[in-house]
């Protein structure tokens, strides 16, 4: 840079035998003419800029985005939390698959964990143990992995919660809310085919578990069992299988779905949390370069850290404490991982019904759950389309909703919860029972009547603590904040006094619509014709006076009333 400056005063003004600011060089002749003439030279990395961005269009792009504004929440974190652990996911499954041996055929182990030496085992358990022991970080790796698979698929849950209860979800991001929803099933699906892999007698009573569900299937149960299996239970395919799904095809959507999400976060903008200067066309926050690369950056490094401690100190799936599978066994205690104690639980609490007929057997007891627990993830991911078609919104939507002024889907998102956690209670019945001294009969038939009455209890109370907090958000509009400060007057009345709000803090409080619920109107016109109102319209509008009619929501203090009230002059504050 010393020698471009040098280069560059030179030609542009004076010499030694020039005159100052006459542009000539004392130099003369063709030489000396170039080199007044030749344009300063560029270093190695802007050279490279300007080859990329002339071949790629570099410039232009980095110009649109790198200085787009994102708001600045901490539940904002919650997305990057599930990005940063499929990263982790995908660097530690790099490292173990280079080691691990998804073979079924069986050999006798004589390896470093001396207990199970000489025990008949598949090579792929064999593997998992020379993995524990052998291989230098192959332990801390494979414990590493696992905690973060649980981490990515509980980041998902809380993530896609907080989307629920602020309405994230309205238009336009629809589409988006349906890759998180498909990242999180293909995460329950890799987890459970990643989680079977080792063989292991608790991995391998969990694969038996799935089989069972599987054959409970009317007509084709036995078909796709046997070919899952390559055969009878337990087979010498599966695990075979099951490692490519694992390790290519699921990670591979996963990844694509993972671009696609962030490339519409990018394009619909970030949603924002009410406040002063936030509305629906503009964004508060800090730029993308530098400030918030430099936060995920240092946030991506703190996840990593954190999940490297609980691998380094927490010790899960310790596979040589349960021994390889064997279909004649069934461990003790034998728990899925807590996002597939969902499934479990209903079919644990399922009543053994069953069908016989013409030879052949329903199983009841098992095909209903079975088909229960897709039907319930359904119902989270049509959601949007459903309140959006019950309320009649079509507008685009990007400042958030705070969740006690939309009682309905607060409500609904913590009955969905209530149910999740009944069910996972469920699918640890046996441990509730002997780590508690319970009946595990009792603990059935409590789960059997909770999965009923818990979610309908939760509605209830939930929107009516939401419309308890919407009551006091209207009171301290009115009425400002309570001081703690008590005054007595001068006739001896104590009052307590009231310190008013900003006007940010009431705009905050104040700014959400409250739009009536869908009517069908008048089914007679001024004419005397008859409108026909089909049966969907007839549904729809009883479901909107139901969910989003007169007694569902505190009607917003307005600017008349709170001038009212502040005017007067026995108003105290």
């Amino acid at each position: 840079m010393g020698a471009q400056e040098t280069d560059s005063g030179r030609a542009a003004g004076s010499s030694v035998n020039g005159a100052p600011g006459s542009g000539t060089s004392g130099d003369t002749g063709p030489e000396g003419t170039l080199r007044a003439r030749r344009a300063p030279e560029t270093g190695k990395g802007e050279r490279l800029a300007d080859w990329a961005d002339g071949r790629l269009g570099l410039y232009a792009l980095a110009k649109a985005n790198m200085r787009k504004v994102f708001p600045d929440h901490w539940s904002f974190m919650l997305g990057e939390i599930c990005l940063y652990s499929f990263i982790v996911l995908i660097l530690t499954g790099v490292y173990l698959t280079l080691f691990f041996e998804p073979s079924g055929v069986e050999v006798v182990y004589h390896g470093s964990y001396g207990p199970l030496n000489g025990i008949v085992m598949t090579r792929a358990y064999e593997s998992t143990l020379d993995i524990s022991f052998d291989v230098r970080g192959g332990l801390l790796i494979r414990q590493i992995h696992h905690w973060a698979a649980l981490v990515f698929l509980a980041g998902m849950l809380v993530h896609m919660m907080r989307v629920f209860f602020t309405g994230a979800f309205r238009k336009p991001r629809e589409v988006n809310w349906l890759f998180g929803w498909t990242l999180l099933m293909l995460g329950l699906i890799t987890g459970l085919t990643g989680y079977s892999l080792p063989d292991d007698l608790l991995s391998g009573t969990g694969v038996r578990f799935a089989d069972g569900a599987i054959l409970s299937v009317p007509v084709v149960g036995t078909y796709l069992s046997f070919f899952l299996f390559g055969g009878e239970f337990p087979g010498h395919d599966i695990i075979p299988r099951f490692f490519p799904i694992h390790v290519l095809l699921l990670p591979g959507i996963m990844l694509g779905l993972v671009a696609a999400h962030l490339i519409l976060v990018f394009y619909h903008k970030h949603t924002q949390y009410p406040g002063p200067g936030k509305d629906q066309k503009s964004v508060v926050g800090m730029p993308l370069l530098p400030v918030y690369t430099a936060k995920a950056g240092g946030f991506f490094f703190l996840v990593f850290g954190v999940l490297a401690i609980m691998g380094a100190v927490a010790t899960i799936n310790p596979v040589w404490a349960f021994g390889p599978y064997r279909p004649d066994l069934v461990t003790t205690g034998a728990q899925p991982d807590w996002y597939l104690g969902f499934s479990e639980g209903l079919i644990r609490v399922m009543p053994g019904w069953e069908i016989n007929a013409f030879g052949h057997t329903l199983q009841l007891g098992v095909f209903i759950p079975f088909a229960l627990f897709p039907l319930i993830m359904a119902a989270i991911a049509v959601y949007p389309f459903v309140e959006a078609w019950v309320t009649g919104d079509k507008r685009e939507h990007h400042v958030l909703d705070r969740p006690r002024n939309v009682p309905t889907r607060t409500a609904l998102g913590v009955a969905w919860l209530t149910l999740y956690a009944v069910l996972l209670v469920g699918g640890g019945n046996d441990l509730w029972a002997t780590h508690f001294h319970l009946s595990i009969n009792a603990i059935t038939w409590f789960v059997r009547v909770a999965v009923f009455a818990g979610p309908a209890l939760a509605y209830v109370l939930t929107k009516r603590i939401c419309l308890g907090l919407q009551r006091a958000d209207r009171d301290k509009v009115l009425h400002g904040r309570e001081s703690g400060t008590i005054k007595m007057l001068p006739h001896g009345e104590y009052i307590e006094v009231h310190e008013p709000l900003t006007p940010a803090q009431r705009f905050t409080l104040t700014q959400h619509e409250q739009a009536p619920p869908y009517e069908l109107g008048p089914l007679v016109d001024a004419n005397g014709v008859t409108r026909r109102a089909g049966p969907g319209r007839r549904l729809r509008a009883r479901l909107a006076r139901a969910l989003y009619g007169p007694g569902t929501r505190i009607p917003k203090p307005t600017a008349e009333e709170y001038r009212a009230l502040t005017s007067g002059d026995d108003h105290h504050h």
